[in-house]
C-alpha cells in the first residue's frame, strides 16, 4: 500500500506515541504519573450534561446537522464574546460551529493555501498548525519561539519575501506549550503585520478562561483585527469537554465563509444536542468554571514549588494547565522526558516534540490530582542525574 506524498511528509502524531508508551509501560507492571496529554480529569458540570440528557431525548436531533451551525447556540457565542471581551459577533454571519477547534484549524488552510503557498507557523506549537498546512499542500515557515521575547514571534525576523508569499499566521495566546500569554501591544502588531502583507490570523485561543491573576483577552479585541482573522474557541478546556468535539471559529465573515464551504464538502456538522448542551454551557451558571480554575491553581503551586526545590527552572503559569520547564544541564528533552519515565514513572512531554524551539523542555499537562502530583515531586526527589 502506498501512501501519498502528504501523509508520508506527517510524522505521528506526538501524543499517539506518548500513549503508546505509556501502554507498554502499564503492560509492564509500571504505575506511571502521566503528566502528558492534556486532557482534563475533572468531570463536566452537572448543568451541561442534564442538559445534553434533555436534548439528546428529542428526536429532531438526531438529523444531519448541515449548515454553520445552531442558530441559539451561534447567538450564545456572541453573546459570550460580548459579556466576556467586548467584542460583537454577527450570530449570522461571524460565528462557524465546528466539531472542536482542532477540526477548523486542520480544516483553515484547504480554504487558503494553494499547493506552496506559505503558512506561519510559531514553535513549539500545537501539531495541528504545520499538520493541516502540510496536508493542504502547503509550506510551513516556522517562527521560533524564544524565552527571551516572552515566548512571542518576532514579526520583524520574518522575511519580508517570505511575508509577501504568506497566507495564514498561526498564533495560540495562552499559548501550549510554553503557558505564555500575549498581550494588547503584541496583538496590536499582529494586527498591523497582517494588513501590511494581507495575511489571515487563525488565532487558537483555547485557554481563555484557564487562568489565574488577570484574564487573557481575545485577539478579536484590537481594532481592525476581525477583518484580519478569526479567532478559534472550545468548550473543551474551559467546561471539561473534550470528549464532547464542540468548537468554533468567528471573526471575518469571509474567511470563515471559506472554511464553512471545506467543511460543508467534509462533514455534516456538529451533533445538534451537543450544541444545545452548548447553549447551557455558555448561558448557565459559571461556578464550576471558577472551581475549575482554582483546582488548576493549587496543582500549579505544588507542581511548581516541588520541581524548584528539586533545581529545575520553570516559570509559574498564569495561564493554562500547563507548565514548561527547562530540563537539567546536559540532558536534552528526550533523553529527560525517558529517565523520567523508566526510573520514576513519570511521564512528561519533551518540548522537542512540539518544535525545534522546544529543546531542553518538558511540558507537564497539570491535569491530573494533587495527590499524584505530590507522588511524582517525590519520585522525582528520588531520581540520581
Amino acid at each position: 500500500m502506498q501512501y501519498s506524498e502528504r501523509l508520508r511528509k506527517l510524522s505521528t502524531y506526538l501524543f499517539l506515541k506518548i500513549e503508546q508508551r505509556k501502554k507498554e509501560l502499564l503492560k509492564k507492571g509500571v504505575e506511571v504519573i502521566d503528566f502528558g496529554v492534556g486532557d482534563p480529569d475533572l468531570p463536566t458540570p452537572k448543568n451541561i450534561i442534564s442538559a445534553m440528557r434533555k436534548a439528546v431525548e428529542k428526536s429532531q436531533n438526531h438529523h444531519y446537522p448541515l449548515g454553520t451551525g445552531l442558530p441559539a447556540f451561534k447567538e450564545a457565542i456572541a453573546q459570550w464574546y460580548q459579556k466576556r471581551f467586548s467584542v460583537s459577533l454577527n450570530p449570522e454571519k461571524e460565528v462557524l460551529v465546528l466539531i472542536g477547534s482542532k477540526e477548523g484549524l486542520g480544516h483553515l488552510p484547504l480554504a487558503f493555501l494553494n499547493k506552496g503557498g506559505i503558512a506561519l507557523i510559531p514553535e513549539p506549537a500545537y501539531p495541528v498548525y504545520q499538520a493541516g498546512t502540510i496536508l493542504s499542500g502547503g509550506i510551513p515557515f516556522f517562527l521560533s519561539l524564544r524565552e527571551g521575547n516572552n515566548f512571542l514571534p518576532d514579526l520583524k525576523a520574518i522575511p519580508s519575501n517570505i511575508a509577501r508569499k504568506a497566507k495564514i499566521l498561526f498564533l495560540n495566546y495562552p499559548n501550549n506549550p510554553t503557558a505564555s500569554v500575549a498581550n494588547k501591544e503584541f496583538f496590536e502588531k499582529v494586527v498591523k503585520f497582517a494588513k501590511k502583507y494581507k495575511i489571515i490570523v487563525a488565532h487558537d485561543n483555547p485557554y481563555s478562561e484557564i487562568y489565574y491573576e488577570e484574564k487573557p483577552m481575545s485577539f478579536l479585541q484590537i481594532p481592525g483585527a476581525k477583518e484580519m482573522g478569526v479567532e478559534f474557541g472550545s468548550l473543551s478546556k474551559t467546561y471539561n469537554m473534550t470528549g464532547w468535539r464542540i468548537g468554533w471559529a468567528c471573526g471575518s465573515a469571509e474567511i470563515l465563509k471559506g472554511l464553512a464551504k471545506i467543511k460543508g464538502n467534509i462533514d455534516s456538522g456538529t451533533f445538534l444536542a451537543i450544541q444545545e448542551a452548548g447553549i447551557e454551557a455558555l448561558n448557565g451558571p459559571q461556578e464550576a468554571t471558577e472551581e475549575i480554575r482554582r483546582t488548576y491553581e493549587e496543582r500549579r503551586d505544588i507542581l511548581f514549588s516541588g520541581l524548584k526545590k528539586e533545581g529545575w527552572q520553570s516559570h509559574k503559569p498564569s495561564a493554562t494547565f500547563y507548565l514548561w520547564a527547562k530540563t537539567p544541564v546536559g540532558y536534552t528533552s528526550e533523553k529527560m522526558a525517558s529517565i523520567l519515565l523508566e526510573k520514576a514513572g513519570i511521564l512528561a512531554t519533551p518540548g522537542s516534540g512540539f518544535g525545534p524551539s522546544g529543546e531542553g523542555y518538558l511540558r507537564f499537562s497539570l491535569t491530573l490530582n494533587k495527590e499524584r502530583i505530590k507522588e511524582a515531586v517525590e519520585r522525582l526527589r528520588k531520581i540520581s542525574l
